[in-house]
């Protein structure tokens, strides 16, 4: 298992839309389960919108993600680049 922390940096964070093209691109990641836990230590399967949500993420967030099966450093990679690059 591969772990990475990421500070998010758009704006809104992970409301509805970011939030959802955050799981439809974890969703693209076959063969590596990746699970996020924000700060307060809550942790949820990344590949589901509602849960995703739940973990109320603003600008400033950190996040720890979990990449675990194949590929798992590169995919955490592309999710790190995938959140910074995220828009509002």
């Amino acid at each position: 298992m591969t772990t990475g922390k990421i500070t998010i940096q758009n704006e809104t964070g992970l409301h509805a839309r970011p939030g959802n093209e955050f799981v439809t691109f974890i969703k693209t990641l076959t063969g590596c389960k990746v699970e996020v836990e924000n700060e307060a230590g809550k942790r949820v399967n990344g590949s589901s919108l509602l849960k995703v949500l739940s973990l109320g993420v603003k600008k400033g967030s950190v996040l720890t993600v979990y990449c675990d099966g194949e590929n798992e450093a590169e995919n955490l990679k592309k999710i790190e680049e995938f959140l910074a690059n995220l828009k509002d």
